[in-house]
């Protein structure tokens, strides 16, 4: 597998927008499967959404977890006794999978909600006063008045 790195996309974000890496780290996802495919998205400056899809999957077939800056959703169909289904043909997938999201820097989970067959995780970044820039003035060099 080609690594694909976006640095130089970001090559403007000197340490204060890293969201980027997110992305990267969704490109090297540890299990290596594209499956089940998902959508990164931004909207507005500090607000991002991961959808996943997860057609046929209910929400207590899921399971979300943030340790440590990872962000973990893990899901699977649970096996039903109750119904016993012959399938002529099974096209949509119900396997097990696990996904894996470094999260960065101030960027947290808002929430997370499934519906019509995709899991939205609302993510947002908030940052706390003493991180975000500060405007440094500039001081000028005045001479000495001489009386």
């Amino acid at each position: 597998m080609t690594a694909l790195s976006m640095a130089p996309l970001f090559r403007q974000s000197i340490g204060f927008d890293r969201f980027n890496d997110l992305f990267e780290s969704a490109l090297r996802n540890e299990a290596g499967s594209s499956y089940p495919p998902y959508n990164i998205e931004k909207h507005g400056d500090d607000q991002y959404r991961i959808v996943i899809a997860a057609a046929g999957l209910q929400e207590s077939d899921l399971e979300l977890q943030v340790e440590r800056g990872v962000l973990t959703v893990s899901g699977g169909r649970r096996e039903s006794e109750a119904k016993e289904v012959t399938y002529l043909h099974q096209g949509i997938a119900q396997r097990a999978f696990k996904l894996s999201f470094r999260l960065v820097d101030h960027i947290e989970v808002k929430g997370a909600q499934l519906r019509n067959g995709l899991l939205s995780i609302e993510l947002v970044r908030v940052v706390p006063e003493e991180a975000k820039p500060k405007r440094i003035p500039i001081a000028s060099e005045r001479p000495a008045l001489e009386s």
